[in-house]
């Protein structure tokens, strides 16, 4: 069943939001979680359905609840958050598909670099005056910059998920 959502602008409700990633490390033995734990954005949704919007991360919000860690990701090897705070994914659409699907395509935008990304999320909650979007995808981080790989340990992708509550503004 495809719920209808409602059209106008949603803003992002952060304290019900996630963002987080994984990577596997060490030869893919050891798999590093960790969240941003500063994420805002909103949107809007049109008349035929679709959506635009944007997701803004605090790069300096990295949190692998291992500080030596997290100092490292905030440095120029990896997020640079001293000269680009911000991480974001500005949504130029969104479509609905079967079901709970969506189909977000969108530019984001680390350490400065824009790359295109698009994916499918779930719509896991829809209502006038709240929506829930669960999403998962894959980030190459060689493409953002990122080379940084002391003795091959850090090879394959970053997986990035985000659970994104949304509740609807007047206006």
């Amino acid at each position: 069943m495809t719920v209808a959502v409602q059209t106008g602008t949603w803003q992002l409700d952060p304290a019900a939001s996630t963002v987080g990633l994984r990577h596997k490390t060490m030869w893919g033995l050891v798999t590093v979680k960790g969240a941003f734990t500063a994420v805002a954005g909103g949107g809007e949704v049109h008349a035929d359905g679709s959506a635009t919007g944007t997701v803004t991360l605090e790069a300096a919000s990295v949190d692998t609840k291992h500080a030596k860690r997290d100092t490292h990701l905030r440095s120029a090897d990896f997020l640079d958050a001293d000269n680009h705070p911000e991480i974001t994914f500005a949504v130029r659409g969104a479509e609905r598909l079967d079901g709970d699907g969506v189909r977000v395509t969108g530019q984001l935008t680390v350490r400065g670099i824009s790359r295109p990304v698009t994916f499918t999320a779930r719509l896991t909650d829809a209502g006038a005056a709240a929506l829930t979007l669960d999403a998962e995808f894959t980030v190459d981080r060689d493409q953002f910059g990122m080379g940084w790989n002391q003795l091959g340990m850090m090879r394959g992708l970053t997986t990035v998920s985000a659970r994104l509550r949304f509740a609807r503004t007047e206006g």
